[in-house]
């Protein structure tokens, strides 16, 4: 009953949007967790040559996937015919993993640190780091130039385009933009506006603008949406640190200052009134409570562990009381996927070989992608380290986060996309 609920929630909240309760229509999943609500129906699908549906090219970029009905979503980075490098949106078929359509956007004229010939290296390459929000008919991109684009699912034509760099005064960051864009009811969220306008808001069908507010440096971290003390929010985590704005409004419900350096790109994570964030390059990581008080909110510490409980960019999952997911910094291809007690900061257990992938929860099982392309499922205990299954299924770099959705796990690399068949209950 509980369930049905929520579905019928969540759908009435999108404004009508047609959303399968299983589908995994932006980046981090419906409700910004990286959690879903349908579990694996067995562990032992890593391995089995009947378990992949299709491979397919997915070059250039750590895009992840966005998966609504019939297709999967994600960016790559091709030549176009005068032989400039642009970024695509592109979609696959879900059942053969064939290109149903590709949306060429940007001229990339950016480099980003190196080729792609390592797995295990930290040059990041080339290519498209933010991933599609889908909704209905239509699919969402920002693209690294910060164009916010709205596309047909059908088929991939332009329907609106918004230039916030040229329109609202932004300005980008070093490694362009990495965030993707947050679909809330009837809106279509970003940052990376200028003063008075870093966050931004737009008509999710028209891309007229809605509201705009705040005077803040964007990160490469997506925002997310979050209900704490019964408020709905969205967070951002800038560079002055933790900012939640109403989502209807853009008022400023709350901040809490956290330091920078150099780059920001693990989003937050809430649970229940406690906020956590974490980044690398000497930043370390912060847990946070959130006090209301009449009709204000505060951000209280709780924590902070400075250049310490690195998440580089990949974004932890809070699980009963604990948080899950790959720390450590520059550790390329052997940094360790943890289990943290979220109210203490205390390591429960660690295990090496991960680098910085990223995690998901199904149930009380973890589905956790390498930065060289192992796929595991790990139970998400506190009592120890117990893998369930783990087999290597892609090659290319890995920095981009697993989708599970529909029974089927998609996956994708530097160099191609991975979907295999698992079930689900």
């Amino acid at each position: 009953m509980k369930t049905r609920f929520l579905i019928a929630f969540l759908a009435g909240s999108l404004g009508g949007a047609a959303l399968h309760a299983l589908d995994w229509n932006q980046y981090r999943g419906l409700q910004s967790d990286n959690k879903t609500t349908e579990t694996l129906a067995s562990t032992d699908f890593l391995g089995k040559s009947n378990s992949l549906k299709w491979k397919a090219p997915t070059p250039l970029g750590f895009s992840s996937f966005a998966v609504v009905g019939s297709k999967a979503y994600t960016m790559v980075a091709e030549e176009d015919e005068d032989g400039l490098m642009r970024e695509v949106c592109i979609a696959l078929d879900l059942q053969t993993g064939k290109r149903a359509w590709s949306a060429w956007l940007t001229v990339m004229d950016y480099k980003s640190g190196g080729g792609n010939a390592g797995t295990s290296d930290n040059k990041g390459g080339d290519g498209p780091r933010s991933t599609p929000s889908v909704f209905g008919d239509k699919v969402w991109v920002y693209d690294s130039d910060m164009n916010l684009h709205c596309l047909s699912a059908k088929d991939g034509k332009s329907l609106w385009k918004v230039r916030v760099l040229k329109d609202h005064g932004g300005a980008n960051i070093k490694w362009k933009n990495a965030s993707a864009p947050l679909v809330v009811d009837d809106l279509v969220i970003v940052y990376g506006g200028g003063q008075g306008q870093s966050f931004l808001a737009f008509d999710r069908e028209s891309g007229k603008l809605a509201w705009k507010s705040g005077s803040e440096t964007a990160t490469h971290a997506t925002p997310i949406t979050a209900t704490i003390h019964g408020v709905r929010q969205v967070i951002f985590f800038c560079a002055s640190g933790l900012v939640s704005v109403d989502p209807k409004s853009g008022a400023e419900l709350w901040r809490q200052k956290f330091p920078f350096k150099v780059s920001t790109a693990a989003s937050p994570v809430v649970a229940g009134d406690l906020v956590y964030c974490s980044a690398g390059y000497g930043v370390g990581a912060g847990l946070y409570r959130i006090v209301k008080k009449g009709n204000r909110m505060s951000s209280e510490e709780v924590w902070r562990k400075a250049n310490d409980m690195f998440n580089h960019w990949s974004t932890p999952i809070y699980h009963e009381g604990h948080l899950y997911g790959m720390f450590g910094f520059k550790k390329y291809g052997q940094g360790p996927l943890q289990c943290i007690e979220l109210e203490s900061g205390e390591i429960k257990w660690s295990q090496d070989g991960y680098g910085p992938g990223n995690v998901i929860l199904s149930g009380d099982k973890l589905i956790a992608l390498s930065d060289i392309g192992e796929l595991a499922v790990v139970a998400a205990t506190p009592s120890k380290y117990t893998e369930l299954s783990r087999s290597k299924v892609i090659t290319g770099k890995c920095w981009s986060t697993p989708v599970f959705s529909n029974g089927l796990v998609l996956a994708r690399s530097t160099k191609e996309a991975i979907c295999l068949q698992v079930g689900s209950r």
